[in-house]
């Protein structure tokens, strides 16, 4: 389903974008004087988009200023969430596990995630860990958050945690590999006093 939905997503921003540049470039090319198809209808630099009748139309009326500015916003309230859509990756819901038989079994993607974060909470100086599994059902890639304890030492914890807790997931679904990309941070802590 995510894959029909980002196809929809790149045809509809391709054919936007194909758009406004035809559409930039006519207007441009016209105010420039050059050569524009004769059903055009702006065909030179001295034209104008809304002529003065067009623009003082419906000045008078008190509901048109509002109603335009609250179009516009809601415009750009959209063109804003779209682009943050885009940036955002969605997790992925279920993984295909390999289950010995020849059939496959679905595994929901937040239990996969709950199993990952207790089993890398449970390592030696890890406060807290946070999983988020993406990519495609049949190839998944996880992304880890670490807060690390004072003591922790960042090398002995990944080496853990690819030891132990990402070969025992590859392990249990039968996967052949789970890219891992895993940020680190340091609990805050307040400094010893030294007497």
């Amino acid at each position: 389903m995510t894959v029909v939905l980002r196809r929809v997503n790149r045809v509809l921003l391709g054919l936007a974008g194909l758009i406004l540049v035809l559409l930039g470039g006519s207007v441009l090319a016209a105010a420039a004087g050059l050569s524009v198809p004769s059903w055009w209808p702006w065909s030179g630099p001295s034209d104008v988009l809304l002529t003065t009748a067009d623009r003082q139309r419906w000045r008078d009326e008190g509901w048109w200023w509002p109603v335009v500015i609250a179009v516009l916003g809601v415009i750009v309230l959209l063109a804003l969430w779209w682009l943050i859509a885009q940036f955002r990756r969605a997790r992925l819901s279920e993984v295909v596990v390999d289950s010995g038989d020849g059939e496959e079994a679905n595994l929901r993607g937040r239990a996969l995630e709950d199993v990952l974060e207790a089993d890398t909470a449970d390592q030696d100086g890890v406060a807290r860990a946070r999983f988020s599994l993406t990519g495609r059902r049949d190839a998944p890639r996880a992304r880890v958050r670490l807060r690390l304890e004072p003591h922790a030492s960042p090398g002995d914890v990944l080496t853990t945690l690819s030891s132990r807790t990402l070969a025992h997931a590859r392990t249990a679904t039968g996967l052949s590999s789970l890219p891992t990309e895993a940020r680190l941070r340091a609990v805050k802590h307040r400094a010893r006093r030294v007497a």
